[in-house]
């Protein structure tokens, strides 16, 4: 979230950018869905501009923030890290995913069976969704994105998983105090860090076909 429609559009088309870079940049397929990953979020952004811009509520707009930011990056993070692990640290990662399944099957039913208000306060965005067990579900969310980027091999996601991880905590406590809402300013630090990641990926090795021998 961003503290105005202005902020979400600005901050919605930079992240974008940097996705965009970050897909042209990528050289293994298994790392095309964390490059993507600033994509979704700059559209996360747009869309809450939109948000922004009919005054809240519990329109189109508002739903697709909510699914966005609930059920589909409970799956896409913890997805994106099993796809770019190697084999042994992709077993790993599998428990992440199944626990972000799990998380956003219970978030999905959520939305489809309960209203998704949006309100204005202020700086801040207020989204209002009156889910079960929200303590047990928002464990598993950051268990499912968080966790899957700390527990990586990868010593830099492992770094954007402490990053996100913090970040989020600073945000959450902002946006309680109804102050100001900076999650754009931490999807853009990550979309960065992603950036980072991507290019310092190796190539991928190919596979030579073996040379024959005539006797």
């Amino acid at each position: 979230m961003c503290w105005s429609a202005t902020a979400d559009l600005v901050a919605g088309a930079a992240i974008t950018s940097v996705g965009a870079a970050c897909v042209i940049r990528t050289r293994r397929a298994g790392d095309l869905p964390l490059a993507a990953l600033p994509l979704l979020l700059g559209a996360h952004q747009l869309v809450e501009a939109q948000v922004w811009h009919v005054g809240g509520g519990t329109g189109a707009a508002t739903m697709a923030w909510a699914v966005i930011a609930m059920p589909v990056l409970a799956v896409w993070v913890p997805l994106g890290v099993w796809c770019a692990a190697s084999r042994r640290a992709g077993r790993r990662a599998t428990v992440f995913v199944a626990v972000g399944a799990l998380t956003a099957a219970f978030l999905a039913h959520g939305l489809a069976t309960r209203p998704v208000r949006a309100e204005i306060r202020g700086h801040t965005m207020a989204y209002v969704i009156g889910l079960p067990r929200a303590e047990l579900l928002v464990a598993g969310y950051l268990i499912a994105t968080v966790g899957a980027l700390l527990f990586s091999a990868d010593r830099r996601l492992a770094a954007l998983g402490v990053l996100a991880g913090a970040g989020a905590v600073v945000c959450l406590l902002l946006w309680r105090l109804e102050f100001v809402s900076t999650w754009c300013a931490l999807a853009a630090v990550c979309s960065v860090v992603l950036y980072g990641w991507v290019s310092r990926r190796p190539a991928p090795r190919l596979a030579l076909p073996p040379i024959s021998r005539r006797p």
